[in-house]
């Protein structure tokens, strides 16, 4: 530090007094001292099982790494700075893993690639949901879905005959092949899920391995239905894609009828038959 001294006054051009200062240091400035910085973990994270525990950026980066596989044309540290830079105290694993996904998908724009990027950090957000709830296997996924009133009885006595054959074709592999758009309408709209959590009890290829049990008479066939839906070489219609194996199957989605008369009530009495046929 410095301290300014003055000195005798001596006089300027024009007459004016002028008071020269003199410099000198002072080694110490005692009771200056630096806050100590801030620690590591003062911030805390919520688990999807409830516990707490100190926030861990590293884990957020591998999380967004290990998605990442053969897509090179995308940065990951994009992603998850981004996620870094929403934690706050107490946030949720699910909250954050739900920026991610958003965070990728906002990122499409700029490279295509960013859309299988966050398709695979959703797929690994429905694995998470679904794990959440016990349900570690299709055999579980049908087990649980017949308890709570979705699966029927016929479905869920193929799967129970069959569980190991079932189980060991699913190939988690295949849930890669999907964009973004396309797993997130999946999994908004057509996965089963819980009645009163509203939490989805199956995954993406769960879903698959349902309708082609559904769909077919033997186990080989199944599995046939199966790679073909998996592989996203073929999708039935939409009915067939809600209702496949539950307790209401309305599998059709097109309904021939013969031609109303020519006037405005006969056409509309006429839609009003396949809204009825359709209501499941």
């Amino acid at each position: 530090t410095t301290q300014l001294h003055n000195a005798p006054q001596t006089a300027g051009p024009s007459g004016a007094t002028i008071a020269p200062a003199t410099v000198t240091t002072r080694a110490e400035q005692p009771g200056f001292a630096l806050a100590p910085p801030h620690a590591a973990n003062t911030m805390g994270i919520t688990k999807r099982d409830g516990r707490r525990e100190p926030v861990d950026v590293g884990k957020i980066v591998r999380a967004v790494q290990r998605c990442c596989d053969g897509l090179d044309d995308i940065d990951p540290m994009r992603v998850a700075l981004k996620t870094i830079a929403g934690i706050y105290d107490g946030a949720t694993t699910r909250e954050l893993d739900e920026l991610s996904i958003r965070t990728a998908a906002a990122f499409t724009a700029d490279e295509p690639q960013y859309a299988r990027l966050a398709a695979r950090l959703l797929s690994g957000y429905i694995d998470k949901e679904v794990a959440g709830q016990g349900v570690h296997s299709f055999s579980q996924s049908i087990a649980q879905g017949h308890a709570i009133g979705l699966i029927n009885d016929r479905v869920r006595a193929v799967v129970e005959t069959h569980a190991r054959k079932f189980n060991d074709a699913i190939d988690v592999a295949q849930s890669r092949r999907f964009e973004y758009f396309g797993l997130r309408t999946l999994y908004d709209r057509y996965l089963l899920r819980h009645p009163q959590l509203r939490t989805v009890i199956e995954t993406p290829q769960h879903f698959f391995m349902r309708i082609a049990v559904a769909l077919t008479d033997t186990p080989n066939a199944a599995l046939e239905l199966y790679r073909l839906m998996s592989s996203l070489d073929y999708l039935p219609s939409s009915p067939t894609l809600f209702n496949s194996g539950t307790r209401h199957e309305q599998l059709s989605s097109c309904f021939l009828l013969d031609s109303p008369r020519d006037s405005l009530a006969d056409i509309y009495a006429r839609y009003a038959k396949p809204l009825v046929h359709q209501r499941w």
